[in-house]
C-alpha cells in the first residue's frame, strides 16, 4: 500500500473531527444565497416527493431525497438565517397536475426560492411537448406575477438506461432530451438557474454502474439523491454565490 494515498483521507478525517461545523458551512451554498427566514420550496413529482410526510412531523416532512439533503446541509450550516424548507412534490405528477394545484401548493406558500423538477411522468404519459412547454411557462409567469422577487431554480428531468426501460431506452430518452431542452429554454427566458441533472448522472456512471445511481431508469437511489443535491448546490452557488441582495 502506498502511504501517500492515505494522506487526503487522513486530512479529511482530521477536518471532520476537529471542525465539522466549519466543513459543513464551507461545502454548503453561500449564506448570501438566502435572506434571513427565506422560504425555499421544492416542487415536482415522486423524485422530489421522496415519500414525504403529510403532517408537521419534522422527522419526515421533507421526504428522503435530494430536497432533504439540501435542507439539512443548509439548515445546519446557517442556523442564524432560520431558513424554512418546504417540499410539495407529489408522486406521479405531470406538469398538468402541477397546474391544478399551483395556487394552493406554490403561490399561496409565498416562496422566496422556488425549485421545480417535473417531466419524467409527462414523458411516460406522452404529454405533448408543446403543451408541456406552454403549461410550464404559464406556471412560471404566474409565480413571478404573484411574487416578483422569487428566485427560480429549474431542474431538468433525467434518466439512465437501467431497469424497466433499459431495453427500449433510445426512443424514450430521445423525447426526454427534448423536454430537457424545453426546461433550458424556460430557464433562460425566466432568468432561472438551470440544474443539469442529466450531465451529473452521465458523469456519475463513469465512476459506477447506472444501477448504483438510479434503480428503475428515473428514480434515484440514495447515492443518486446525493448526486442531485450536490449538482443543485453547485448550480445555485455558481449563479447566485455573490448575490447579496
Amino acid at each position: 500500500m502506498k502511504t501517500s494515498s492515505l494522506f487526503p483521507t487522513a486530512i479529511l478525517l482530521a477536518r471532520l473531527l476537529t471542525s465539522p461545523a466549519a466543513l459543513t458551512a464551507a461545502e454548503a451554498a453561500p449564506a448570501s444565497l438566502f435572506s434571513k427566514q427565506a422560504r425555499i420550496l421544492f416542487q415536482g413529482d415522486s423524485i422530489t416527493d421522496g415519500n414525504r410526510g403529510r403532517s408537521a412531523d419534522p422527522n419526515h416532512i421533507l421526504g428522503h431525497g435530494y430536497a432533504f439533503i439540501i435542507a439539512a446541509r443548509h439548515g445546519a450550516a446557517f442556523p442564524a438565517l432560520q431558513l424554512d424548507f418546504m417540499n410539495r412534490g407529489i408522486s406521479g405528477n405531470t406538469v398538468l397536475d402541477l397546474e391544478k394545484r399551483w395556487q394552493k401548493d406554490t403561490l399561496d406558500l409565498k416562496p422566496d426560492v422556488l425549485s421545480v423538477l417535473i417531466g419524467v411522468n409527462d414523458n411516460g404519459r406522452n404529454v405533448p411537448l408543446d403543451q408541456y412547454e406552454q403549461v410550464y411557462d404559464k406556471l412560471l409567469v404566474d409565480a413571478k406575477a404573484a411574487h416578483p422577487k422569487v428566485k427560480l431554480v429549474l431542474c431538468e428531468p433525467f434518466g439512465l438506461p437501467v431497469g424497466k426501460r433499459a431495453e427500449n431506452w433510445e426512443p424514450w430518452f430521445t423525447t426526454l432530451k427534448e423536454r430537457q431542452a424545453i426546461v433550458a429554454r424556460l430557464a433562460q427566458k425566466h432568468g432561472a438557474v438551470l440544474v443539469q441533472f442529466q450531465r451529473a448522472f452521465d458523469e456519475a456512471v463513469k465512476r459506477a454502474p447506472a444501477a448504483h445511481w438510479i434503480w428503475d431508469s428515473v428514480h434515484p437511489t440514495y447515492n443518486g439523491h446525493q448526486v442531485m443535491a450536490d449538482e443543485w448546490e453547485r448550480a445555485v452557488r455558481s449563479a447566485w454565490g455573490s448575490d447579496r441582495r
